[in-house]
This record gives structure tokens, sequence and C-alpha cells, in this order.
């Protein structure tokens, strides 16, 4: 099992944050049959392979992702494409 780690800092407050990651969050259920939920301001999510949360907080977002056997050969490039959603996301 991978486990995938990303922090970012960010400008955008709370609340403007949270909203970024609800609307990833509803593109990962409608693209990949993910399931999420908002425990507080951590959204928690699930697909089969993957499972993982995303913490928002004033200034910084921080995800984990645990893959399984099967999604952890390819960890190096979802990594890099969470990175770079984020990065893109954060900075808007």
């Amino acid at each position: 099992m991978a486990k995938i780690t990303v922090d970012r800092p960010h400008n955008l407050g709370i609340e403007a944050a949270r909203g970024k990651a609800e609307k990833l969050a509803e593109r990962l259920a409608r693209e990949y049959d993910v399931r999420y939920q908002w425990k507080g301001d951590t959204l928690e999510f699930k697909r089969s392979g993957a499972d993982g949360w995303l913490a928002v907080s004033e200034d910084r977002v921080q995800l984990q992702l645990n893959l399984g056997l099967l999604l952890s050969v390819m960890s190096g490039k979802i990594k890099s494409e969470i990175e770079e959603v984020l990065d893109k996301e954060l900075s808007a």
C-alpha cells in the first residue's frame, strides 16, 4: 500500500477553500465513483482501492491518500496530478 501526503498553503480563507474542496470532491464522485463526507473541516473520501482525507484550515490544505495494491504502482503520477490540481485551485 502506498501513502501520498500533500500539504499546501493558501490565502483563500477557510470558507473559500472548503468550497473548492467540495467542488473537487463532486468531480471525483462523478468521474471516479468516489464517496465522500465532511466531518468538521475534514473531507473524508473512499473508493475501491483508495481512501483518505483532505483537511482544510484558514491557511492550509493537507491531504492524505492511501492507495491499495493495484493503484500503488501509479502513486507517482497520482501524486503529481493531485499537486497540480491543488496548486491551480488554491491560487485562483
